[in-house]
């Protein structure tokens, strides 16, 4: 299993890495497959953000569905620690909804190869450095890659990502965005075959866009 940690606007000491990959290889007990474990650190510089100043975002990217958890505070170890307890409560969802499926064989989980939705899952990435000036930014045509466009002289940036997307039933995608922690989910749904987000609105209540996309 690898584990890589980088920094945005923050430098990563020698002591925050051994401490990240100390927790980090506790991934393992709840999934033997996990084959990275991706740790971002974010310091925000505006002093009236001092309280949540440090942010980490952990990734774990396996055979099996990618998993995610974020956390903010005053301070970076403290952060991780709270990402990481989120984390793990996920990663235990997933092994004991696997359980479940394998005791029942009633509940549908997702495909072992299935990749988050577009706009959900956020793996790390290299920086673009100075995107070049376009009116309307061009789709992405390589997967996995972020790409970022400024539109017009405008100070907008727009990134854009491309995800392969397996069609899935409404009960797998909401699985999934409780897996990367978002309050939406992007996903083709896979009787219909129509775009559709799934989102939270409030306590065990969600709802479900979709779009009737008209090829013309």
């Amino acid at each position: 299993m690898d584990i890589t940690v980088v920094g945005r606007n923050a430098e990563i000491s020698s002591r925050l890495r051994d401490y990240v990959e100390d927790k980090a290889v506790k991934v393992e007990q709840f999934d033997p497959r996990v084959q990275r474990v991706e740790v971002e650190v974010t310091h925000e510089r505006n002093p009236r953000q001092a309280d949540t100043a440090e942010r980490v975002e952990i990734t774990v990217v396996s055979k099996g569905p990618i998993i995610r958890a974020e956390a903010s505070s005053s301070d970076r170890f403290a952060a991780f620690d709270i990402a990481m307890g989120k984390l793990t409560e996920r990663l235990r969802r997933a092994r004991d909804r696997k359980k479940d499926h394998h005791r029942r064989h009633t509940v549908a989980v997702p495909n072992e190869d299935l990749q988050a939705a577009p706009g959900v899952e956020e793996p790390l990435v290299p920086e673009t450095g100075d995107a070049p000036i376009e009116d309307s930014p061009s789709a992405p045509t390589e997967t996995g890659v972020a790409v970022e466009a400024q539109l017009g002289d405008s100070p907008v940036i727009v990134r854009q990502k491309l995800h392969e997307a397996k069609p899935m039933t409404v009960d797998e995608a909401l699985y999934q965005m409780e897996l990367v922690g978002h309050p939406f989910y992007l996903f083709i749904e896979k009787s219909s075959k129509q775009p559709c987000a799934v989102y939270h609105r409030h306590g065990w209540t969600y709802g479900v866009i979709r779009l009737d996309a008209q090829v013309l």
